[in-house]
């Protein structure tokens, strides 16, 4: 009789044991992938009574760059980014020593909890010696809630009352409004080259963009009223970019030209932002300057080129365009349009002769990139991407870079002369006519 109910206790025992295991497997497997991210992204979860929440009622902060209160981080946005797990990633400003923690703080609606999530802190590898750099600021998001905004403090404690909150973009994916948009950063130094970047915009429109974005610190007035036409437009989108309000910015590249906080006004740091802001909205992104044009040569508009590009390289995210110099020293009397000579700035198309390469010397590139497959990006190449990039030919398209030149003391008999732009010129003439006649001539009347 004791025999039957040790029997029938072991098999009782055997069946909770089974059938525990199975539970456990259960639910092992939808949590692996999570737990895998949770070992990248460690997290702390608090959770804040809804009347907390509610009493609080902040604004969203709606500067383009925050101070956090330690005065040594600087929130530019925060994006989603489902790519690698579900996370928000923040483009922000560090200082590389001094920023060791910080938290992601969740607001999870309708049910008005918050979550804390400590974030990881990746401060880019290209700072060039500055202190401060552009950083990612990635935290895991909460399981059971698609947070519409964030706020980032250096504690998982604090006041809720005294966090600026940010809105988390790129949360819904909508249809592109564009295949091609550019970033320029950042715009300072009074910018008053006023005739080339209007020549440089008409020939973006006519190349294929539909969108120009610029993170401005500042410019001419005469500026200001070039981009009032084209905001109205539609075609371009100022980014304020006020960044020497907080740091001491430098107009160099490198710390040891110049040992200020950050350098050439925070460039890097706009760049980034400027591919998760389109990563929804456009198909390709355009990296360069103002008094750059990527120019065909084998096309006549980019659309075409980059259908060509990625038919022959599949898989490909990032394409790389020559940079190739044509000295604002040295012109030619074609096109000397006596009504553009009383704008101030550079008649591209008087500039037709450009520098031959230097031998042992980098020739810095420019991008074109489908932003999905960018993770952080540099001036000249991506630091981190999925896919490949590929060197893009001149014999297919190159950067026509009108300034300064590098090569000054070469004689004009040693320059490449290259009319590839004239190809452009009936259209670009009539474009940037209506153009100044609507703005800065219209005001010179």
């Amino acid at each position: 009789m004791m025999q039957c109910r040790r029997r029938h206790v072991y098999a009782v025992v055997a069946c909770i044991v089974t059938f525990g295991s199975i539970l456990i497997c259960s639910w092992k497997g939808p949590q692996l992938q999570n737990n895998i991210t949770r070992k990248i992204f460690p997290q702390t979860k608090t959770a804040i009574p809804v009347d907390q929440l509610c009493r609080a009622k902040r604004e969203t902060a709606n500067g383009t760059i925050t101070p956090l209160k330690d005065n040594r981080t600087f929130i530019i946005s925060p994006y989603f980014d489902d790519r690698e797990g579900k996370v928000t990633r923040v483009i922000a400003i560090v200082h590389h020593e001094d920023v060791k923690e910080l938290y992601c703080w969740f607001y999870c609606q309708p049910h008005g909890k918050t979550y804390v999530s400590k974030a990881k802190i990746d401060v880019h590898s290209d700072r060039f010696g500055f202190p401060y750099g552009a950083a990612d600021i990635v935290c895991l998001e909460p399981e059971n809630c698609d947070p519409t905004h964030v706020s980032i403090h250096p504690s998982p404690h604090g006041d809720i009352d005294q966090l600026s909150r940010f809105e988390i973009k790129n949360r819904k994916v909508e249809p592109f409004s564009a295949d091609f948009t550019v970033c320029i950063s950042a715009m300072f130094g009074n910018y008053n080259n006023v005739l080339q970047f209007i020549q440089s915009m008409e020939m973006y429109k006519i190349l294929g963009v539909q969108k120009v974005v610029i993170y401005k610190n500042n410019c001419s007035q005469m500026m200001e009223k070039v981009l009032k036409f084209y905001l109205e437009e539609g075609t371009v989108e100022v980014i304020p970019w006020p960044i020497n309000s907080y740091l001491k910015v430098s107009s160099k590249w490198h710390f040891s030209m110049d040992e200020k906080d950050i350098g050439y006004y925070g460039q890097i740091t706009a760049l980034n932002d400027c591919i998760y802001r389109n990563m929804q909205r456009s198909r390709f992104v355009v990296l360069n300057d103002a008094d750059e044009i990527i120019l065909p040569v084998k096309h006549l508009d980019w659309k075409t080129m980059m259908s060509s590009l990625q038919e022959q390289n599949p898989g490909t995210g990032v394409f790389l365009f020559e940079n190739h110099i044509f000295p604002e020293t040295i012109s030619t009397p074609m096109f000397n349009i006596s009504s553009w000579n009383t704008v101030p700035g550079i008649n591209i198309l008087q500039h037709v002769h450009r520098e031959p390469d230097r031998k042992k010397v980098f020739n810095p590139k420019k991008m074109i990139v489908d932003p999905r497959k960018v993770i952080q990006t540099s001036v000249h190449s991506v630091l981190h991407a999925y896919g490949t990039s590929v060197n893009v030919p001149m014999d297919v398209a190159l950067i026509y870079h009108c300034r300064m030149p590098l090569q000054s003391n070469l004689p004009k008999e040693s320059l490449i002369r290259d009319t590839t732009l004239w190809r452009y010129n009936s259209s670009l003439i009539m474009n940037v006519n209506k153009v100044l006649y609507q703005t800065v001539l219209k005001a010179l009347k």
